[in-house]
């Protein structure tokens, strides 16, 4: 995922400030993931639930992040979109429901575990799994969006 992102970083990054700042926070989010799922470099000695507040802080990041997504990302692609072509503009239809399953997805994980942790690990590492799966699959989503946005919007030098 690590990987991925740095290729986001690389193709995107410094284009727009605002799609900067939401690569760093899902930057942010994955290695806040790795770190309470103990994946390298973060390791957990004892097969144990990761502490509350390193929880609390992954709920609050995955809001955060998902958050921007709807409430300012997509809505800015979505205008170059309109502006830039009818063709553009049904792929973001076509992609932004779909995206939209994950952040249900997202925000019944965060109302679940962000306050309290009551459920056993394995129920706790299985709903992080499955977290984590459709979070890569809107990293997908997301990334077509922004090629989609790159490839027919922007100028050639």
């Amino acid at each position: 995922m690590l990987t991925k992102i740095e290729y986001a970083q690389q193709q995107w990054g410094g284009s727009n400030a605002l799609i900067d700042t939401w690569l760093g926070k899902r930057q942010e989010l994955i290695v806040t993931y790795c770190q309470i799922a103990g994946l390298p470099p973060f390791e957990v000695k004892t097969q144990a639930l990761p502490a509350p507040d390193d929880i609390h802080e992954f709920c609050n990041k995955l809001v955060d992040y998902v958050s921007t997504g709807h409430f300012e990302i997509y809505k800015e692609l979505v205008s170059c979109c309109e502006t830039h072509g009818k063709e553009s503009l049904n792929q973001v239809d076509l992609i932004i429901p779909q995206i939209t399953d994950t952040t249900d997805m997202s925000l019944e994980f965060s109302d679940k575990y962000a306050e309290s942790l009551d459920e056993p690990l394995e129920l706790f590492d299985r709903h992080l799994s499955t977290l984590i799966e459709g979070l890569e699959r809107r990293f997908e989503l997301e990334d077509q969006l922004l090629s989609t946005l790159f490839e027919k919007h922007t100028n050639p030098a």
